[in-house]
C-alpha cells in the first residue's frame, strides 16, 4: 500500500521516509512495515505466533535478562537509504539498542544492534510473500544491518532456523524435534526445537 494524502494526490505515488512512517496514522488498527518507502500491511498472524513470543519472553527472563530488554513489538530500521523498517515478533535488546529505540521510537539503521531478533512465520504453506519476507528479505536485511543472531520459527513446517552472523553473512543451523538450540549469544540456553514450536506446552 502506498500512502496518498491531500498533499500527495492519488495519481502521484510518493515514498515515505522513516520519520514520515513514524508519524503516520490512518486511524485504523492495521499494522504496517515500511519496505523501500512503501507501507506494507502486516497480514493477520496465527495466534500461535504471540504464544511463542510470550514463551520466549519467559525463557529469556529465566536467564536473568531484565524484562525491559525483552520486547514484543519494537520497530527495527534496516535501511536508511531504502527507508525500510521491520517489526520482529520478539527482540532481545542490549542496553544501548533499547536506549536508542526508546529515544527515537524506532531502532534506526546506524544505531546499536539488538542481540537477537526472532520472526515467527505465518502461513508459510499458503502465503509465499509472507514466507519470503521472513526467509529471504529479512534474512538479508538483518545480516546487512549486522544483527548477530536471527531465529526463524516456522510452526507449520515444524522447524527452527538459528542464523548466526559470520563475516557479514548468516550461517544457518536447522533444528527439528528434540534438537537443542546452540546459541552463541546465549550458551546457557537449554531449549529444544519442539519446546519452541509448541511454546513450552
Amino acid at each position: 500500500m502506498t500512502v496518498a494524502t491531500e498533499a500527495w494526490p492519488p495519481t502521484v505515488q510518493r515514498r515515505m521516509t522513516l520519520q514520515e512512517y513514524l508519524d503516520y496514522d490512518d486511524d485504523s488498527d492495521i499494522c504496517y512495515e515500511l519496505v523501500d518507502g512503501v507501507l506494507v500491511e502486516m497480514g493477520a498472524e496465527n495466534p500461535i505466533n504471540n504464544v511463542i513470543a510470550s514463551f520466549l519472553f519467559s525463557v529469556f527472563l529465566g536467564l536473568g535478562i531484565p524484562y525491559y530488554r525483552l520486547i514484543i513489538g519494537h520497530q527495527v530500521g534496516v535501511s536508511e537509504a531504502s527507508a525500510t523498517s521491520r517489526q520482529p515478533d520478539f527482540i532481545v535488546h542490549t542496553e544501548d539498542s533499547l536506549a536508542a529505540t526508546l529515544a527515537d521510537r524506532i531502532l534506526l539503521p546506524m544505531q546499536p544492534n539488538p542481540m537477537l531478533v526472532v520472526e515467527v512465520v505465518s502461513n508459510s504453506n499458503s502465503d509465499k510473500k509472507s514466507r519470503d519476507r521472513d526467509y529471504v528479505d529479512k534474512r538479508s536485511e538483518y545480516a546487512a544491518r549486522g544483527i548477530p543472531e536471527y531465529w526463524i520459527i516456522d510452526p507449520l513446517k515444524a522447524v527452527v532456523l538459528i542464523l548466526c552472523l559470520e563475516d557479514d553473512r548468516y550461517v544457518e543451523y536447522v533444528l527439528m524435534g528434540d534438537d537443542q538450540v546452540a546459541s552463541p549469544a546465549f550458551p546457557e540456553l537449554s531449549l529444544t526445537a519442539v519446546q519452541i514450536l509448541s511454546a513450552g506446552r
